[in-house]
């Protein structure tokens, strides 16, 4: 289905306090079956958003950059790795990450929302947005962060409350 930014920003100023509020609550007291249930909810929500119709994380976030994403990608473009960093990447020293010196990201066509390096893209992108992870609780500061964002992710919140998923009482 084809994502509508402007719906999709409306819905999130509406909505955004209370489903970070309630991603909290679900990483302090995760029920039993959370890794499950995101797994079923995951696959719905593949049915309902069209990525290329959004390109959202590529036109507001940027990725990490790991050495061997650096590495593959220099590689895959025909230039050294020192070549790659100097020409797209700055160093972020508080969280000693690599990432795009712009946005939005350089190897995303504006045209088609389609990925010029889709084959060898950094894993941050491969995985984006996380949704099925294992051990769901501990990727839940990403959900929160990425609801804002990533319309999939948003979608996931919205079918957990749907669904009743709650976190289990404090003892």
């Amino acid at each position: 289905m084809q994502v509508n930014l402007r719906s999709f920003k409306q819905k999130v100023r509406h909505h955004q306090k209370a489903f970070k509020r309630y991603l909290g609550a679900l990483a302090k007291n995760p029920p039993k079956d959370l890794d499950k249930t995101a797994a079923k909810i995951d696959t719905e929500v593949w049915q309902e958003i069209d990525c290329l119709s959004c390109a959202n994380c590529c036109k507001k976030m940027t990725p990490t950059f790991t050495t061997k994403d650096i590495k593959r990608i220099s590689t895959h473009l025909e230039m050294s790795a020192d070549e790659f960093i100097d020409k797209w990447l700055v160093y972020e020293k508080d969280d000693k990450d690599w990432i795009n010196k712009k946005q939005p990201c350089q190897f995303l066509s504006k045209e088609t929302h389609m990925c010029s390096i889709y084959e060898v893209r950094p894993s941050d992108c491969s995985g984006f947005p996380h949704l099925k992870k294992k051990d769901m609780p501990s990727y839940m500061h990403w959900h929160q962060q990425n609801i804002s964002y990533c319309p999939a992710t948003f979608k996931m919140v919205e079918k957990m409350i749907e669904r009743a998923v709650k976190p289990l009482k404090s003892k």
